[in-house]
């Protein structure tokens, strides 16, 4: 099971880098999808240092092990992020968009449950 929780920690980790990094360096112009509602700058820029940040918690607490334990809370902030992008997905009328950001939000709660000191 822990072999698991890596492959899904990196995979995520992988994931909300890159789409928290784009956040910071696009213009607004391009992140704006087509039907999808407009949201401003500073609120897109702030949710990129998010992802990055639980990025960097669900990998840095264990490769350093030193507090093991903000992997899971890092987990539990990106699910609260994808529960945004589902909603905002689901406002935009795309309902079978709103998939991938709920499957990435499912597996950030696996990692969260796996990771929560028992």
């Amino acid at each position: 099971m822990n072999i698991v929780l890596w492959i899904i920690q990196l995979l995520l980790a992988a994931l909300f880098l890159f789409a928290g990094g784009m956040k910071w360096v696009l213009p607004l112009e391009q992140m704006t999808a087509p039907g999808l509602p407009q949201l401003p700058l500073w609120f897109l820029r702030f949710i990129g240092a998010a992802e990055i940040l639980g990025a960097l918690g669900l990998i840095l607490p264990s490769v350093f092990r030193i507090r093991k334990g903000l992997t899971p809370l890092a987990a539990c902030g990106l699910i609260i992020v994808m529960i945004g992008a589902v909603a905002v997905t689901l406002i935009g009328g795309m309902t079978l968009g709103a998939l991938i950001p709920f499957v990435v939000g499912l597996l950030a709660a696996f990692v969260a449950y796996g990771r929560w000191p028992h």
